[in-house]
């Protein structure tokens, strides 16, 4: 679309003249002849760039000028007057004007002012942009992460969450199965409905039948009244079935038909009942080798792999513990308070050199011990689970980064964001949450290179 600009002067000359020159190049121009006249104009129209006079009939440029950021911060206003001094151009510019203009100005002066004003406003609108899409990639409803790993299962979950496909997860236990499907229920049309959640490994194989499709009074001792199964409740949401590939194959044949079907059968019932639902599978095995031992069927996992997201384990995303170390520290210094501030060089070392094969969830209970029994300010390696205690393991891939308290995991997490960005400072910045000269000022306290090493 073509940029919009908003003239503001009580000179017909000088209004109607910008106009032409202004329309002249493509751009959309409305005038005014004062303050009242250009707060209607914004009411009814957006704007891009506004040329305000600082003397107007009905007051002074620089109030409309704090009017009009106040009203819409990303707006760009270059001050025209007659009556330029250097005190008002320093109040015009604090006040967030892009320049000051005295009159009389050149035509081809003031087409380059608003050429530049106009590609400021998009650069700053860019910068906004990615800064909020970097920071969802930092943490993705209750997951985090940024390392490159994390930042692409964080984009497939964006991407499929609104469609209504199944989806399979797969990952280790403890990787954030649960946490992922979660994420994806909340960000779908159906999230106004109820997510289910069924342990296929938890439920005894006597009553999952019972549990997932429900029974009717007298269907076997003990059913006195009707009782609908986890399929209806998930009707008109999602339904995750967790550790599927421990599901009976019996049951994983009815599943299929229900998928097949919409429709549910109750136990000892005479009658089909209508579900709909979007199912959201995991498993913890290889669910291929779960098709190929004769644990899954196959036209089941054809069935409910219309899309698979892989969470990767912590041992291949290292880079990430510093952000988790920090983020579990706070969390749960502030849930149990306790004045723990930070974590020694030992017990640091030790969190990054720990191979965590419960992954995520055993890093987030390693930690919430430690605060509890902490008994200074700082973690020690005697206050981690025994596991971690026992030695060190080789680190999986990725350099260790420097070892200490939270002002090393600050170093830490800076360094991650460089390198998940190529060093792109503003992006950086932005994943950290961070404004880019707090960014540049943190690196060089912590003595990090401004290029990348």
């Amino acid at each position: 679309m073509k940029p919009r600009v908003l003239v503001v002067d009580d000179e017909p000359t000088i209004s109607d003249g910008l106009r032409l020159v202004l329309e002249r190049e493509g751009y959309q121009v409305e005038t005014a002849a004062n303050t009242v006249g250009a707060m209607v104009r914004l009411e009814s129209d957006e704007f891009d760039l506004a040329l305000v006079d600082l003397m107007l009939p009905d007051g002074d440029g620089l109030h409309l000028l704090k009017l009009l950021k106040g009203r819409d911060p990303s707006l760009e206003v270059i001050i025209i007057t007659g009556h330029g001094s250097i005190a008002k151009a320093v109040e015009a510019t604090k006040e967030g004007a892009f320049y000051f203009v005295a009159k009389p100005f050149d035509a081809d002066e003031m087409l380059a002012l608003v050429a530049k004003a106009l590609e400021r406003r998009r650069l700053l609108a860019e910068t906004s942009d990615l800064r909020r899409r970097l920071a969802s990639l930092a943490a993705y409803g209750e997951m985090m992460g940024g390392s490159p790993a994390m930042t692409r299962v964080f984009e497939m979950l964006e991407s499929v969450a609104g469609a209504d496909a199944n989806v399979l997860i797969i990952g280790e236990s403890g990787t954030g199965k649960e946490l992922a499907a979660n994420a994806i229920h909340a960000k779908s049309p159906r999230a106004v409905g109820p997510l289910i959640k069924i342990n296929c490994a938890a439920l005894p194989k006597d009553l999952i039948e019972s549990e997932l499709f429900g029974h009717a009074k007298g269907a076997f001792t003990g059913a006195t009244t009707d009782k609908p199964g986890l399929l209806e409740e998930a009707h008109q949401g999602s339904l995750l079935l967790d550790e599927i590939a421990e599901m009976p194959l019996d049951l994983q044949a009815k599943l299929l038909r229900v998928l097949e079907d919409h429709t549910v059968r109750r136990l000892g019932g005479g009658r089909s009942i209508p579900v709909d639902f979007r199912l959201i599978s995991s498993t913890n095995r290889d669910p291929e080798a779960a098709v190929r031992e004769g644990r899954l069927r196959q036209d089941l996992y054809f069935r409910i792999n219309t899309v698979t997201v892989a969470l990767p384990p912590l041992r291949e995303r290292t880079t990430d513990i510093p952000l988790l170390a920090k983020a579990f520290l706070e969390r749960f210094r502030a849930k149990h308070g306790r004045a723990v501030e930070g974590i020694d060089a030992e017990a640091y070392r030790r969190l990054l050199s720990y191979p965590w094969p419960g992954n995520v969830r055993e890093m987030e209970h390693a930690i919430e011990r430690a605060v509890l029994v902490a008994r200074g300010k700082e973690i020690t390696l005697a206050d981690l689970p025994a596991a971690l205690q026992a030695g060190e393991s080789p680190m999986a891939g990725g350099v260790v980064p420097a070892p200490g308290s939270l002002e090393e995991i600050e170093r830490a997490s800076i360094i991650r964001a460089l390198e998940s960005t190529g060093w792109n400072k503003q992006a950086a910045a932005a994943i950290l949450g961070l404004r880019r000269p707090t960014l540049y000022s943190k690196m060089r306290r912590h003595g990090i290179p401004q290029r990348r090493p």
